[in-house]
């Protein structure tokens, strides 16, 4: 069906998650002259909270760095889903973004025209299957990282043959009850690690089958701080900065000392959880990872609630690989059949470049392994695009609101200089730079990374063509980038 509506925005925000409300927010505070609309191809806000619906579903960082630095979080340190979701619509509400946001709406194409100065946008309602076309000034990608269709899942052998219920956690069917039934969740991720502890609860038991250990932390669901704050009755933006500080005090150690001293943090996180597993605990062969500390994510566990479940009997881990599923479960190399009603693939999910839609800039296709990134929020020679990367180490909005920061100061200079066009582009310094790839596996190497390391965008070996910075760096070099270092305007 065709195009059948055009219409045009100052500023075109792809997606209503954390990001992109972020963005929202941003353009209302200090460029409320401009039109800006968010389209989002779910039928709700939210992003990850809003697909993410497996039992226990929380955050894995602390909601004090991960929610906005404008907008004081009031709960405890670690939250639901669902008490995510009720914060980011008190921004939209708050913000009056309701109007901006457009759900059903899947952008299913991109085109920059230099002659016109403007972005196209091709769209699908999901709801409709009706056609429609923007134009925009300026494209704010904040779509995410990862595909949210189609989640990764192994090949395994013989799972044809397996009698029971199987489930990603991205796609949990909302009438799957567990109660006592026999689970077996694949993987030892942070989803592993939230929904072995919340199906335990009712399940017979849970079993976690990993190939290898992860690093995990137990962190408790209120800070102690906040416990001290509470009597003093400080005004919620005080007690908000105060803990904000904190955390990231303390997740700028932990980043800083798996990357200067990670002996001392891989004895420091493994020695954190042997108190709190069942005694008899192979603790070398399911807690000792093979990797430094931080080379993946660590799984928090807030007030160790996993290790409480494996205590309690509710739980148990198997570290080992599988040979093939049976009917009634998972045969592992040993040759234990680890019985099953119901399967979790907790095998994690493939990242999505730009949301896989695909881009033209003045009718050619662009290929965007060819391009780098200019600090981690544009790409070389695409113009007036923008897009939103969070930590992987750090919580992902402490990122988000340094990237805001400076989108901003862009499009201020843009006002400022009567500019209608940004693009990066290389210096003549830059003409042999080596192209890096996008993440370095010495750096970070969890296996959505190593999987999709071939269809992303790369980077270079200086400033400002490098990303993947930890917060104690973005946040001093962001604030003062050159606005004319690899950025030219017309």
């Amino acid at each position: 069906m065709a195009a059948t509506t055009t219409e045009h925005v100052d500023v075109l925000i792809v997606g209503a998650g954390v990001s992109g409300i972020g963005a929202a927010h941003r353009l209302r505070e200090e460029f409320p002259e401009r039109s800006f609309v968010l389209l989002e191809a779910q039928d709700a806000p939210g992003g990850t909270w809003w697909t993410h619906r497996f039992p226990g579903a929380r955050s894995d960082s602390d909601l004090f760095t991960y929610g906005y630095r404008h907008k004081p979080w009031t709960g405890p340190s670690i939250a639901a889903g669902g008490e995510i979701l009720a914060y980011l619509r008190e921004v939209i509400d708050e913000d009056d973004l309701a109007g901006h946001i457009r759900y059903h709406h899947r952008v299913t194409a991109l085109s920059w025209s230099s002659e016109e100065n403007l972005w196209t946008a091709d769209v699908t309602r999901t709801d409709t299957g009706e056609t429609l076309r923007m134009t925009a000034s300026f494209l704010w990608m904040c779509q995410g990282y990862y595909n949210h269709d189609e989640p990764y899942t192994p090949e395994w052998p013989g799972i044809e043959r397996f009698a029971g219920t199987v489930v990603h956690p991205q796609s949990w069917p909302s009438d799957l009850d567990v109660t006592g039934k026999k689970v077996l969740v694949i993987g030892s991720g942070a989803t592993a690690a939230t929904v072995v502890p919340a199906t335990a609860a009712t399940a017979e038991h849970v079993t976690m089958l990993q190939r290898s250990p992860s690093y995990w932390f137990p962190a408790p669901t209120v800070h102690e701080l906040a416990t001290m704050l509470e009597p003093l009755d400080l005004p919620a933006e005080w007690t908000h900065e105060i803990l904000r500080r904190t955390y990231v005090q303390q997740l700028d150690w932990l980043a800083t000392t798996g990357r200067d001293d990670p002996d001392a943090l891989h004895e420091f996180l493994v020695e954190s959880i042997r108190p709190l597993l069942p005694e008899g605990t192979d603790v070398e062969r399911h807690f000792v990872p093979r990797y430094r500390p931080w080379q993946q994510r660590i799984a928090f566990v807030p007030d160790g609630d996993f290790f409480a479940a494996m205590r309690e009997g509710k739980a148990s881990v198997v570290t080992d690989t599988i040979s093939e599923f049976t009917e009634k479960g998972v045969q592992v190399s040993s040759g234990e059949v680890i019985e099953a009603d119901v399967v979790v693939t907790a095998t994690g999910f493939d990242l999505a470049v730009f949301g896989d839609i695909p881009f033209t800039v003045d009718g050619e296709p662009v290929d965007f392994t060819r391009h780098v990134t200019w600090r981690g929020l544009m790409i070389s020679d695409i113009p007036n695009m923008a897009y939103a990367f969070g930590y992987f180490r750090h919580s992902w909005t402490l990122r988000i609101d340094l990237v805001n920061d400076l989108i901003g100061r862009i499009l201020a200079r843009m006002d400022e200089r009567g500019d209608r066009v940004v693009v990066p582009t290389l210096r003549a310094q830059d003409a042999d730079m080596p192209r890096l790839p996008w993440v370095s596996e010495d750096n970070f190497n969890p296996g959505y990374i190593g999987r999709s390391q071939h269809r992303m965008f790369g980077q270079g070996d200086r400033e400002p063509w490098t990303h993947m910075h930890e917060h104690d760096v973005d946040r001093v070099e962001l604030p003062k980038a050159d606005l004319d270092d690899g950025l030219q305007y017309r």
